[in-house]
């Protein structure tokens, strides 16, 4: 509103102006001619219309002049004739010096992220070698800190070994289960020695066969189970208690050479038991043969015996990964069924340390041993009194 105010003074201001020029134009054009006039008062028609046409340009020309004269306006700005405003240059140049100093920001942005980037990308080399370092200085004996040594969280320690108790679950007296909710009756439950987080033994065995990571994060990663329970080299090993025949289940077929030992005895057996059935099966495929229908259905399977070779690799390709599925399926079965032997004789073997049942056997044991040596005790009277016999009879 006031930018329109200001036009339109100084448009009024121009006229006005124009206007003074015009008049003053004419005064001394008006003056020129009286005195010409005095000084020459005979005068033809052509001179007249001559100066005539003269004052009319010079007017003309004054007028012109006034009309291009700039306006100068209060502030400074002018308006020239042409009617284009000196702001708006003023602000085009004004951004025109922004958009270049945004530039220059920008290039000096973009600098400074380029060298950013490259001092971080030399920190990470430098600290990775500095690891590598300290890692090869470690092994040679220097007292170094390595990434085993910083692998935990402060306040945190690695999983420690731990001894077990085993407990019977009975519908007196039940325990719960890690694994579920409540133990079966009539099972035995284990724990680490002095917690009560027992978990069935037979589940405990069947998870550590199936999924051994999901084992120690049962109990918060605090307990080395595997290796505490599970290994033969531990002292606090339930294996130890399975005899031969858990020997022979656990150590050479389940764990021997990580399953090789299970899957090449199951290899031998298939291929005996093919072996065996050999001629009946070169009967049944001679029969299969020379039959009607097979050779009805010539049009059908004729085709592949004609096909190329890249078609025939195809299908054997296809084949192998057929009988390597069927293996497959037929070794996990078999190695389910061998955990459950395994539960069952870790489920007798294993020896109880809480309960009634413990205390029993203890006892049992104790009673075990007083009768032994009251028999040996007994012995030991009687060979005395037959050498007293004997000693009264020689003296008689």
């Amino acid at each position: 509103c006031n930018r329109n105010i200001t036009t339109t003074m100084m448009i009024c201001h121009r006229y006005l102006l124009a206007t003074l020029a015009i008049a003053l134009s004419i005064e001394r054009g008006t003056a020129a001619g009286s005195h010409s006039s005095w000084r020459r008062p005979s005068c033809n028609s052509f001179a007249t219309v001559t100066s005539e046409n003269t004052r009319c340009a010079s007017s003309s020309s004054i007028t012109d002049d006034a009309l291009n004269l700039p306006l100068k306006l209060r502030g400074g700005s002018t308006i020239a004739d042409d009617g284009d405003i000196t702001d708006e240059e003023e602000e085009e140049e004004e951004e025109d010096e922004e958009e270049e100093q945004r530039k220059i920001q920008q290039q000096k942005k973009e600098e400074f992220e380029k060298l950013s980037k490259y001092r971080t990308e030399q920190q990470i080399l430098y600290q990775i070698r500095s690891t590598y370092l300290s890692e090869m200085l470690a092994l040679r004996g220097v007292p170094l800190p390595t990434i085993t040594s910083v692998s935990t969280a402060d306040g945190d320690k690695p999983p420690e070994k731990v001894d077990w108790d085993c407990a019977m679950c009975t519908e007196e007296n039940p325990k719960s289960c890690l694994y579920s909710f409540d133990a079966e009756p009539n099972t035995k439950v284990v724990a680490p020695l002095g917690t009560d987080q027992w978990i069935s033994l037979s589940a405990l065995n069947r998870l550590r066969r199936t999924d051994p990571t999901k084992v120690e994060p049962m109990w918060h990663s605090r307990y080395s189970i595997l290796k505490s329970w599970f290994a033969d080299e531990s002292e606090f090993s339930m294996l130890q208690h399975v005899g031969v025949k858990g020997f022979l289940v656990s150590s050479v077929l389940l764990d021997g050479g990580n399953g090789l030992v299970l899957r090449s005895l199951l290899i031998m057996t298939v291929l005996s038991v093919i072996i065996t059935l050999m001629p009946l099966l070169e009967f049944i495929v001679g029969r299969i043969i020379v039959s009607a229908p097979f050779w009805a259905q010539w049009t059908t399977w004729g085709r592949v015996v004609r096909a190329g070779f890249p078609l025939k690799l195809l299908l054997g390709q296809l084949a192998w990964k057929g009988v390597a599925t069927t293996f497959s399926k037929l070794e996990n079965n078999v190695r389910e069924y061998i955990v459950d032997m395994e539960c069952e004789i870790l489920q007798e073997s294993v020896p109880l340390t809480v309960g009634v049942d413990s205390v029993e056997e203890e006892e049992e044991d104790v009673s075990d041993e007083e009768e032994v040596e009251s028999e040996y005790d007994n012995l030991d009277g009687e060979d005395f009194d037959s050498y007293d016999d004997y000693d009264d009879e020689y003296d008689y």
